[in-house]
């Protein structure tokens, strides 16, 4: 059999999960791929590496993916999901020092977003009232899920992230610095850095995604559109491969070298005993607070893994929110063909009833 090399993309987040097992863990290379991962310092340079080909395929924002598509941002480059990577995974966290102004202004249960949202509210009129400056919010992609689940917290307290709470991106990986140095006040950001900041003692988590919006679309495995046409054998091989590694990975036996995988220098390089906790949903608050234990915080099975063209339509709604875009049937029309449900049925036509070993 033939060997395929493809370079993939990555950001370190735990929801780079399958492509790192499918690397690590040998289902690449049973597929006759040679996997080669290369991990990215930001979004828009896994983006733009993608759209140049640098990379054969990446783990994307899906919103990113869509973006591009639209050619919104600054770059147009058609891009198709055949295939998810994850869902669920976020947080949105705070300064110990912001958290403990919101705890002192909430009136009702914290953990109820609407109560959570108007104590928020309260402390931006408090802010503007003495002439403070605004808050600043990070995602860490201005075309991120994380954008848009900021976008409908503050929502609920009729703010607007960009008017009422200034917004800027900032990477993953660079999120817990900058809550530490004061640059941002918060941050909404895939897992491991919400507990990260947590555990350096500087930030507490206030809401996980799951409490906004349940099963909310994240990750996907991005080619560039044309490439799913004229190379079908290599998606072919590189979704089946992850098909293999999530069902691995739902394995509760095999979580612990999961995490010791996405532990490694060139993964994600943080403590294995952090990621652990993570994946079986026992997240750090904060503040003194106990451990949350979320069942399926973040989601790898087979089902999380089919891409629904109707999450296009949340992305839609989101950029809108967020003043990215005013969208037409044509742009839903393109947004929704971005994720490739009919693709990935025959992805997982092609591995059938193979046992995982």
């Amino acid at each position: 059999m033939t060997t395929l090399h493809l370079r993939v993309g990555f950001m370190p987040l735990v929801d780079c999960a399958l492509v790192v097992l499918a690397k690590d863990e040998g289902f690449a290379e049973a597929e006759g791929l040679n996997l080669e991962l290369v991990r990215e310092v930001s979004w828009s340079n896994l983006r733009d590496k993608l759209n140049v080909r640098l990379f054969d395929a990446a783990h994307m924002l899906g919103p990113a993916a869509i973006a591009a598509t639209l050619g919104i941002g600054g770059v147009k480059a058609p891009m198709a999901a055949p295939m998810a990577l994850n869902r669920d995974g976020a947080a949105i966290t705070l300064s110990l020092r912001r958290f403990e102004e919101l705890s002192r202004l909430a009136e009702g249960d914290l953990s109820d977003t609407a109560v959570s949202a108007r104590a928020l509210a309260a402390m931006v009129a408090r802010r503007s009232a003495s002439g403070l400056p605004p808050l600043t919010f990070a995602a860490v992609f201005g075309f991120s899920t994380h954008t848009y689940l900021l976008g409908e917290w503050l929502e609920k307290a009729g703010l607007r992230l960009g008017e009422d709470i200034r917004f800027e991106v900032v990477p993953p990986p660079q999120t817990v610095e900058a809550l530490a140095s004061g640059r941002i006040d918060g941050f909404c950001a895939g897992a491991p850095w919400n507990s990260a900041a947590v555990a350096a003692g500087i930030g507490a988590m206030v809401h996980a995604s799951v409490d906004l919006r349940r099963n909310c679309h994240d990750k996907v495995l991005a080619w560039r559109a044309d490439d799913v046409q004229k190379r079908p054998a290599a998606v072919s091989k590189l979704g089946a491969a992850i098909l293999k590694a999530s069902a691995w990975a739902c394995r509760p036996e095999n979580v612990s070298r999961m995490a010791y995988h996405l532990s490694a220098p060139d993964r994600l390089a943080l403590p294995a005993e952090l990621i652990e906790r993570i994946l079986h949903g026992e997240l750090l608050q904060g503040d003194d607070r106990p451990t949350r234990r979320i069942g399926q915080f973040i989601r790898f099975d087979r089902e999380a893994l089919r891409p629904d063209p109707d999450d296009a339509d949340w992305v839609l709604a989101g950029m809108e929110r967020a003043g990215q875009v005013v969208a037409t049937p044509q742009m839903r029309d393109a947004a929704r063909e971005v994720l490739l449900s009919a693709s990935f049925g025959s992805i997982l036509a092609s591995i059938g009833d193979q046992p995982i070993v």
